[in-house]
């Protein structure tokens, strides 16, 4: 598995704000067996940023993320449904919407969130 400790925090004096949308979506869990094996099936996607801290994790995308119930019941070792999901999800950001019984997508862009609602 790769290197995804990099701190994606940066300190107040540091940031400038252009007052342009950054389209950013993430999940921030705590850390437990379930967010585990979230993070280790969302490591391995493009534009994905996994970073874990001492009590939890967070995961965080450009555009879109996409959470494949399948995928992470696989890694898990036994079933992972979107309502266990959401729980272990303990904050987002971005617009989250239940596409079917086994997909959770956070867009970060609302327009395109509007097109599941």
């Amino acid at each position: 598995m790769s290197d995804h400790s990099a701190n994606i925090f940066q300190s107040m004096d540091k940031l400038k704000f252009d007052g342009t949308i950054s389209h950013q979506c993430g999940v921030t869990m705590n850390d437990s067996v379930e967010a585990r094996a979230i993070a280790e099936v969302m490591a391995d996607k493009p534009n994905i940023t996994v970073t874990y801290m001492p009590a939890m994790i967070r995961i965080d995308g450009q555009g879109k993320i996409e959470f494949n119930m399948s995928e992470i019941s696989e890694a898990l070792g036994r079933t992972m449904t979107t309502n266990i999901f959401e729980i272990s999800t303990s904050t987002h950001y971005g617009r989250m919407v239940m596409i079917d019984e086994d997909n959770v997508v956070l867009f970060g862009n609302m327009e395109d969130a509007m097109k599941y609602i």
